[in-house]
């Protein structure tokens, strides 16, 4: 037999895609051809593959080989898809058995030696597999607790190319994992009770939370912005299962997943630094999308300090992923699209010189209204709730009184369920997520209770989306409460909460 055939996955954004690999080997002076969009990462894998064969006992085959992966017209990175090249290779020359060949997938970079390392994207890998239909996938041991996430196929961890040959002749069995390997230890989370004082901010964190709401706080340095964002994720519920999925596989195709612990159970948390660019925050890069911030903060927080020293491209590119909830890289051979459903929390200074008390500001007026200016009233329109911290007193900070974020969790969690309750039919799972529409026709409130929206639109104090968006935060006051429907109160506070200056 000259041609060999076998399976990999290549990552398209966060999702896998089939490939099939095949080795020919014909007449003509001996070489390496492959072809089918690969990258450079990809053809230097040539070398790996021959000197990978070599030392695991088996001699490379003489002749011209040609490896082509298909479907040729997906780009292709990486180096996954080394053990995969290696065993077509081998099938190709007669050197291993195939009836394993057709029904298992191989995902795993190799090593001059024949070791075989860890690679990203298993997660999202292993799921096309089986929705594909194939029964078995061979991943790098390193991987193998991550592949063992996904049920309803047959996960082999393999930590050497002899291994694979072994598995395929019938002679061992691939390493697994045990129930013991998947205990998760969740990393500590800083508590709301370390931030003293601070009532009013504490309270929009607890609304910003319990329904999934953008949050943008303003105030000197050394007041306590950074610790209450940070203390966020600590009030969030845990992820449900599909959720954390989700999460998971994105921060696999990052490389950011925790060492031993596979599965991300909580909220993530992404702070990237003020000087990030668009392509930072939303994804890309050369070769293969890579998930940006906005998606490695899917299903949890992206917190942007000192916002007003992000670029303005920057900033104006998150306007479509909290509007979407999902970025899309654009490149020539089509769009990458990947989930961004985050809670965007901003912060910032009042102005450059940003003193202690506001009397000592030496800014001019000019000077004040540029600093914030890069944040457009598009972005700012997709803030729900806009608050300014003042300095706390110094009884508060002598006798600190804050509630702990096991108790604010627990109100958040009875406030979400109760959104879940609503909106869980139609697909929404948080009241941010609800369309304008849905809000203005199936769950059309009374004129009476909507009053305080039409009198701001009246008077131009709110666009048609800030109405919307005031009505899901309405909703939100409403869960906390415990209540069935918004009332006019609750609907006026959540129009203050984005009616605040924040200059």
């Amino acid at each position: 037999m000259s041609l060999g055939c076998v399976r990999s996955v290549a990552i398209s954004g966060v999702e896998g895609v089939m490939v099939e690999i095949e080795a020919f080997i014909g007449q003509g002076l001996p070489g390496v051809q492959l072809v089918g969009l690969a990258d450079a990462s990809l053809k230097e894998s040539k070398d790996r593959v021959r000197a990978a064969i070599t030392n695991s006992g088996k001699k490379w085959p003489d002749g011209r080989i040609t490896l082509s992966l298909s479907p040729a017209t997906l780009p292709k990175s990486g180096s996954n898809y080394d053990v995969a090249l290696a065993l077509a290779v081998l099938a190709a020359k007669d050197l291993v058995p195939t009836h394993h060949l057709e029904k298992t997938v191989f995902i795993g970079e190799l090593a001059l030696d024949g070791r075989i390392r860890r690679v990203r994207g298993v997660l999202p890998a292993v799921v096309a597999a089986r929705r594909a239909g194939f029964t078995h996938v061979v991943v790098p041991l390193a991987n193998v607790a991550e592949a063992a996430l996904v049920s309803g196929i047959d996960v082999g961890g393999a930590g050497h190319l002899s291994d694979v040959l072994g598995w395929l002749a019938g002679e061992r069995v691939l390493d697994t994992v045990g129930d013991e390997a998947g205990a998760v230890v969740s990393a500590p989370v800083p508590d709301l009770a370390d931030v003293v004082g601070q009532e009013e901010a504490r309270y929009a964190l607890e609304i910003a939370a319990a329904g999934a709401h953008h949050l943008f706080m303003t105030g000197p340095p050394g007041i306590g912005k950074t610790m209450l964002a940070r203390r966020l994720p600590g009030i969030l519920p845990p992820l449900t299962e599909l959720e954390s999925l989700e999460v998971t596989a994105i921060h696999s195709i990052a490389g950011t997943l925790p060492a031993g612990r596979p599965l991300v159970t909580e909220p993530p948390f992404i702070a990237p630094h003020h000087s990030a660019s668009s392509t930072a925050l939303v994804g890309g890069g050369t070769g293969m999308a890579r998930p940006g911030a906005a998606s490695r903060a899917h299903r949890g927080v992206l917190f942007l300090d000192e916002c007003a020293e992000l670029g303005v491209k920057a900033l104006e590119s998150l306007r479509t992923p909290l509007e979407d909830g999902e970025t899309r890289v654009m490149r020539r051979d089509g769009v990458a699209v990947m989930p961004a459903r985050f809670q965007l929390i901003l912060s910032a200074n009042p102005c450059p010189c940003a003193p202690a008390n506001d009397v000592d500001c030496v800014c001019s007026a000019q000077v004040r209204r540029r600093y914030l200016g890069k944040l457009s009233g598009p972005l700012m329109d997709r803030v729900d709730i806009r608050v300014r911290m003042d300095p706390p007193g110094n009884a508060a900070l002598m006798n600190p009184s804050g509630e702990s974020s096991a108790d604010v969790r627990a109100r958040v969690s009875v406030a979400r369920e109760a959104a879940r309750e609503r909106w869980g039919a139609r697909g929404w799972q948080t009241n941010s997520e609800v369309p304008g529409s849905a809000l203005r026709q199936q769950f059309r409130l009374p004129a009476a209770v909507t009053r305080p929206v039409e009198l701001f639109l009246r008077d131009g104090r709110v666009t048609a989306r800030g109405a919307d968006r005031a009505l899901r935060l309405a909703w939100t006051l409403t869960d906390l409460r415990g209540g069935v429907s918004p009332t006019e109160d609750e609907v006026a506070q959540a129009l203050l909460f984005r009616d605040r200056g924040y200059a």
